[in-house]
């Protein structure tokens, strides 16, 4: 029995046209050389802080470089709002009236999530259960944390009763990782179905608006066509 759902927020339940990759990208360029888009893939769904250490070699300049992404990033979020991925304030709403908790998670922090949730509307209490960013534990993905404090938020103790989503193969790692019984991958945002299903999620959907029924699927026990081997 599914309980808790826990979702990532850029490119899963909220669409921004890539524009987080755009100004990472930028920021790297910027501090020394560009990074190669294979590498900039790598690091999708990552922490942040994380990814530009990694992507500029540069560790110490990390909150320097940190601090420019979230300025740019906001001034690109409010020049062009992102938007709720099609279909998925339904879906959040069906997954709650039937008892589902929703929890999002992502590689951002606050200064960057906080506002990028209120310009789309959803509020903690109303629309989710529970929202943790890359900041509020001690390893963002491919690490489990932010999973495991979504379930401590939302008081579910049982791993097999989660259902995760994601657009990235971190997304799918970290489910992995924390032993969700449903671990999925999304086509909504940044890589592609063959990048997904190298990590053998348990399904791939075009987007977060089909896990309602999928859910639904595997209650009636007629899911399963792509468990992991």
């Amino acid at each position: 029995m599914i309980t808790l759902a826990v979702l990532d927020i850029a490119g899963t339940t909220v669409e921004e046209g890539g524009t987080v990759y755009r100004v990472l990208a930028d920021v790297v360029a910027e501090h020394g050389p560009a990074a190669p888009d294979h590498e900039l893939r790598r690091w999708m769904g990552a922490d942040k802080r994380a990814a530009l250490a990694a992507l500029t070699g540069d560790p110490a300049a990390t909150e320097e470089l940190h601090a420019r992404f979230v300025e740019r990033l906001n001034a690109a979020y409010a020049a062009l709002p992102p938007v709720p991925v099609a279909g998925v304030p339904q879906a959040l709403a069906q997954l709650r009236s039937n008892g589902v908790r929703v929890a999002l998670t992502t590689g951002f922090d606050h200064a960057v999530t906080d506002p990028l949730l209120a310009a789309v509307g959803w509020r903690t209490g109303e629309h989710l259960d529970a929202v943790v960013c890359a900041e509020d534990v001690d390893a963002g993905r491919p690490s489990p944390d932010m999973i495991r404090r979504a379930m401590r938020l939302t008081g579910v103790t049982d791993p097999l009763s989660v259902v995760t989503a994601g657009d990235t193969v971190l997304d799918i790692q970290a489910g992995h990782a924390a032993g969700a019984g449903l671990v999925t991958g999304v086509l909504s945002g940044a890589q592609t179905r063959a990048e997904l299903e190298r990590e053998k999620p348990a399904e791939i959907l075009e987007s977060v608006a089909g896990l309602p029924a999928l859910i639904l699927s595997y209650r009636n026990g007629a899911g399963g066509s792509a468990r992991p081997s």
